[in-house]
């Protein structure tokens, strides 16, 4: 009874490793490569093939419980050495080596519609993606040939044709009557700037305390206009107390603006002091130089021939809000003698100045400070002969107003 016991369980197990070594063998003799989707890499021939696995022995009866059909898998594993994945939609398998990876294909992309992936190695591809390039820079994308954009605006290449010409018209003109439309859009202009300015300042208006001959000093201007065009009005002079005025000038110029911080002016000048009085032809300029200093020029001719000129600038040092220092240096020039006026050739007189000044407000600002004068060459010797002193050291207070 034993010994037929053994039979059926051995008898058993070998029907059961049958199907297992049959699916192993066909699987071996198939060809993988017509699986849609899926493609096995092929064997290195180089590699080493696998070793035969000995036939198994027939168990002995007494044995033939241990058997088992686990053994078959690894022949199954083995056997899938040889599948091309390659073909399986969404699958790409890893190379075992340097040689399959030689083998192994390279995908191309640019058969897709609007793109063009560039290789940026050295295997070639097999195809083109029109329209876009993928590479490392980027710098040839073609746009325009990706379906369904259109380029417009500043994606469009830089071309040569000229410019619309602007628009004439006014939209307001489509709802509004165009003859009252033109008269608002005048007074605009002329509210944002077209209208006339005036200004009225004294820049020194002083009394000057010296030895024996306290005196008294002006240098103002006024002007009336516009932006560009202007009328100014200028006039300086100086005198002592009990003595009366001893030089006194007025002139009368157009000013015109030819640039941002300047102005160009010409007119005339009167001097009333000293006698015999002399009128001038002038053309001079006045503005704002760089870093601020105020800086104004002029020359003069008389009717006589006589030609003048003076040079002078100012410099506004804001110490505080409302505490201003102001250096300031005015020189007098004459091309020939003039004795009947004292005048002589050359530098006639220098004028150096130091003010400081606190604007209260700032159109009325108090001031004081030092003023020193000098008449140099013929014109110092004109002053020893009429018993003066060419050289003046004066204190000075007075007060800077304009409105």
């Amino acid at each position: 009874m034993k010994r037929v016991l053994t039979t059926l369980l051995g008898g058993s197990a070998m029907l059961l490793a049958i199907p297992v070594t049959a699916q192993a063998q066909s699987m071996q003799g198939m060809d993988h490569s017509s699986m849609p989707g899926m493609a096995m890499p092929a064997k290195n021939p180089a590699s080493p093939k696998p070793a035969k696995k000995p036939a198994a022995k027939k168990p002995a009866p007494k044995r033939a419980a241990p058997v088992r059909a686990a053994p078959a898998k690894p022949a199954a594993r083995r056997d899938m050495e040889g599948m091309d994945h390659s073909t399986m939609p969404g699958m790409a398998m890893p190379q075992p080596g340097p040689a399959a990876a030689a083998t192994a294909p390279t995908m191309d992309h640019s058969a897709m519609p609007g793109m063009n992936m560039g290789n940026s190695g050295s295997t070639p591809v097999a195809g083109s993606m029109p329209g876009m390039n993928m590479s490392g820079d980027h710098s040839d994308h073609d746009m325009a040939a990706m379906p369904g954009i259109e380029m417009t605006g500043t994606a469009l290449p830089a071309g040569n044709a000229p410019a619309p010409k602007p628009p004439m018209d006014h939209y307001a003109d489509r709802q509004f009557p165009p003859a009252a439309m033109t008269q608002s859009r005048m007074a605009m202009m002329h509210e944002q700037g077209g209208q006339a300015f005036y200004q009225v300042m004294f820049n020194l208006a002083e009394v000057q305390v010296r030895q024996g001959r306290d005196g008294y000093r002006w240098d103002g201007e006024a002007w009336f206009g516009g932006d560009i065009n202007r009328l100014t009005i200028k006039s300086e002079g100086a005198g002592v107390f009990r003595q009366g005025i001893e030089s006194a000038e007025v002139q009368a110029l157009y000013s015109r603006a030819v640039g941002p911080f300047f102005n160009l002016q010409a007119g005339i000048r009167h001097d009333f002091r000293p006698s015999p009085s002399r009128t001038y032809a002038t053309i001079g300029f006045e503005g704002l130089a760089p870093y601020w200093f105020e800086v104004e020029g002029a020359a003069f001719l008389s009717e006589k021939g006589d030609v003048l000129g003076r040079l002078e600038g100012y410099y506004d040092q804001r110490l505080t809000q409302r505490l201003i220092l102001q250096p300031r240096v005015e020189l007098n020039l004459s091309a020939q003698n003039i004795p009947e006026n004292r005048i002589g050739s050359g530098l006639v007189d220098a004028e150096l100045g130091l003010r400081l000044r606190y604007e209260i407000t700032r159109q009325f600002a108090p001031y004081v400070g030092v003023s020193y004068e000098a008449k140099t060459g013929r014109t110092a010797d004109y002053a020893r002969a009429d018993g003066q002193d060419p050289t003046t050291t004066s204190l000075v207070a007075g007060v800077r107003i304009w409105f």
